[in-house]
């Protein structure tokens, strides 16, 4: 534009101001673009400096709590089952173990039924006293289905992986948290829409915007991973982010899908017994049986028992093709007293807005696609800290409080390839030893593993009877 001006000036000089407009839109247009641009880079830089820490926290805390189950029973391996055994107990024996182990707690108890073989059966209850001050603490008790043997009982956070989570829920500070969590996720998608301009190149230069060059410094190799490892997170985290702000605040939710009781953890419809009183209340099998009735392919996950005299059956079933695993959105309400269904919902016969309600949860935490999907999910959430870190790093050396140094690959490639030989050397030498040493050796190692085992049985009966007695006092 500026070229054409100019030639215009040279075949009439004395008409420039007729041309003035056209030459200061000329101007102005790169320095509006360049104040954009600066703009932009400003956003995104206060927000990594002032929350990227609590992006970083919320990244690491969710990719664990994505594999919260497996993390649990790899730190307590009281809570696999080796061999199982065949078929579970009946529901109302695994409640009756449940309640023997804890006489003193009244009110309504929640069963969830295993994940897998190989795992245990929950028992939650909601208030217990020695949390009842918390906004979310609840009791969980952990029951073998195959023997309906009471294996542990803890309470929410004070565990690893409950811990875990409920930093990423609620930063450890209940409600004010959990509003914090939620600010956090809308800044986070603002965080990540202003890196997504700052990295577009423009056309001409896109090539060049997938470049990583290891050989100009460790500075820039960092910064070259940040924008492409931000680029592949960005629809994820953008999900992530959005999902949360959704979980964080469940009115809004309910509000965008126009339904009420669709929110993670909502009970639903108050639903209350019209039934009198009788001395043959039906049992949780029972009501189970009459709940499956209208639903002949579905899956057991939870059941709630009632509270007093009008309090009624809550089963929760998951259908063939449901995505929610753990808290599927079938549920049918069963009447204790004259064991009729009282009402049920059906997700097939959900709204447009209500079915959206039910995606939340499962894409939020990757379950919606599976164990490909989690493990997606897991890498988005460590790809925050790398973010975070690179982000800092570069922002240090552009202030001048690092150097950049470089890293010379070729020289360090025939220190790998010795390293890889003599590696490779002792280590086939270390297995021929160790063959020769495990044979030796192999009536003595079977005795310590012998001996090994029975102290962690001794232990593990000490621990039971720990908790027994602390159920028995509480």
């Amino acid at each position: 534009m500026c070229r054409a001006i100019r030639l215009r000036y040279q075949d009439n000089p004395v008409r420039l101001w007729d041309n003035a407009p056209i030459f200061f839109m000329a101007i102005q247009y790169p320095m509006q673009r360049r104040l954009t641009r600066q703009t932009w880079l400003k956003v995104h830089l206060y927000l990594a400096l002032i929350a990227g820490f609590f992006f970083a926290l919320m990244g690491l805390t969710g990719s664990v709590s994505v594999y919260r189950e497996e993390l649990d029973e790899l730190l307590n391996p009281q809570l696999v089952i080796e061999q199982p055994p065949g078929k579970y107990q009946s529901l109302d024996r695994i409640m009756a173990a449940v309640r023997q182990a804890h006489p003193d707690r009244h009110g309504a108890w929640t069963l969830e039924m295993p994940r897998s073989p190989h795992s245990m059966a929950t028992a939650w209850y909601d208030k217990p006293q020695e949390t009842f001050f918390e906004l979310y603490a609840p009791l969980m008790v952990s029951v073998n289905p195959y023997t309906a043997e009471v294996v542990s009982s803890r309470f929410w956070g004070r565990t690893v992986t409950t811990w875990l989570l409920d930093l990423h829920t609620r930063l450890r500070s209940d409600r004010f948290g959990g509003n914090a969590v939620g600010i956090l996720g809308a800044l986070l998608m603002i965080s990540i829409v202003t890196g997504l301009y700052l990295w577009w190149p423009g056309t001409r230069q896109l090539r060049q915007a997938f470049t990583i060059r290891p050989d100009a410094g460790m500075i820039r190799l960092a910064f070259d991973l940040h924008r492409s490892i931000g680029l592949l997170s960005a629809v994820v985290l953008l999900v992530l982010s959005g999902t949360g702000v959704l979980l964080s605040y469940p009115s809004l939710l309910e509000s965008l899908a126009g339904a009420s009781g669709m929110a993670h953890g909502e009970t639903g419809r108050d639903i209350l017994s019209t039934a009198v009183p009788n001395n043959h209340p039906t049992g949780l099998a029972a009501a189970t049986f009459m709940a499956q009735g209208g639903f002949p392919r579905t899956e057991l996950r939870r059941i709630t028992t009632p509270v007093g005299d009008s309090g009624i059956y809550r089963i929760n079933l998951r259908q063939p093709g449901e995505i929610n695993r753990r808290h599927p959105y079938t549920t049918v309400w069963v009447d204790r007293w004259s064991g009729q269904v009282k009402d049920v919902r059906n997700p097939k016969d959900f709204s447009a807005g209500e079915t959206i309600a039910t995606w939340i949860w499962p894409l939020h935490t990757g379950e919606a696609l599976n164990d490909t999907g989690r493990f997606i999910w897991f890498l988005a959430g460590q790809s925050l800290f790398f973010l975070y870190v690179s982000g800092l790093l570069h922002w240090l050396y552009r202030r001048g409080r690092i150097r950049d140094r470089k890293i010379d690959f070729a020289a360090l490639r025939p220190m790998f390839y010795r390293l890889a030989r003599h590696s490779y050397r002792v280590g086939l030498a270390l297995c021929r030893h160790g063959v020769m040493l495990a044979r030796k050796a192999r009536p003595h190692i079977a005795a310590g593993l012998a001996l090994l085992l029975r102290q962690l049985e001794r232990w593990r009966m000490a621990m039971a009877n720990q908790q027994k007695r602390i159920g028995k006092n509480s």
